[in-house]
């Protein structure tokens, strides 16, 4: 048993520590949200991830992403992540993928089983690349969803991709997610507090995204441990308390004011 993993292993036993171990984690998106989650991931001792981030740290980047510094703009996040968790685990068996996901790259990534698949992606049209692809092929997967506009994170929760509500971005993805075929069956990891909707900005499109929501430096983050803490007590077969869909909150989203907004 590795010396650093000893207040771990305190915690699951060596058996918990065992299955960690012999674990392979995917984290695609390595931005505010997956920066934080793939470190918690390499952290709790998980023995082999693959990591996926086409992208390079940019200024706005700082306020919120782990790889990110002033002194690295420009610089691969995936290359910054890389090592950095080997730094972490120098014994970690790590793949990294420096690309962009395609729907092509997508399924050459998945037809290795992984243990979990960890959606950190936070445009749609590539998350929904991931979550059809993934689901498709049964793999386990706990995806996150919008992190933006909001900065409350005790609202954080965990429920399936189809129960989740007060989430824009989330009904996004469940209406296009349902004509690829998805049905339940994806852990999510939402937000029920209202979004701060003064915070939008429109984009330039780049990356897939037409708009953003104004962000604060731990929010992300917390998505980030959420969605690992999800992925870790799976693989030691420990309880996920499951948030239901209040019964008064429609399954369609009613773009009304802030205080009417039931999505």
């Amino acid at each position: 048993m590795p010396a650093w993993l000893s207040r771990s292993e305190l915690l699951v036993g060596k058996e918990g520590i065992d299955r960690l171990q012999n674990a392979h984690v995917l984290v695609v998106g390595l931005g505010g949200v997956g920066s934080f989650a793939a470190e918690y991931i390499c952290r709790s001792g998980v023995g082999e991830m693959t990591i996926v981030d086409g992208d390079v740290v940019d200024p706005t980047n700082r306020n919120r992403q782990l790889p990110a510094l002033a002194t690295n703009h420009g610089v691969s996040k995936a290359d910054i992540m890389a090592e950095r968790l080997i730094a972490i685990n120098p014994e970690l068996k790590l793949h990294v993928v420096k690309e962009f996901l395609t729907p092509d790259k997508c399924k050459e990534i998945l037809e290795t089983k992984f243990d979990y698949v960890m959606d950190c992606i936070d445009s749609v049209t590539p998350k929904l690349t991931l979550l059809s692809t993934a689901y498709e092929k049964g793999q386990r997967i706990v995806s996150s969803m919008g992190a933006g506009g909001k900065i409350d994170p005790t609202k954080l929760r965990v429920t399936d991709l189809f129960d989740t509500y007060e989430c824009l971005f989330a009904h996004y993805i469940r209406k296009r997610g349902k004509k690829l075929g998805i049905k339940k069956g994806i852990k999510a990891v939402f937000s029920i507090e209202p979004v701060m909707k003064d915070s939008l900005i429109l984009t330039d499109g780049s990356n897939f995204k037409r708009s953003a929501y104004g962000t604060i430096s731990y929010l992300p983050a917390a998505f980030g441990g959420v969605c690992a803490s999800v992925v870790i007590r799976d693989l030691l077969d420990y309880p996920i308390e499951i948030t239901k869909r209040p019964a008064n909150i429609r399954r369609k989203t009613a773009l009304k004011s802030k205080s009417k907004d039931k999505e």
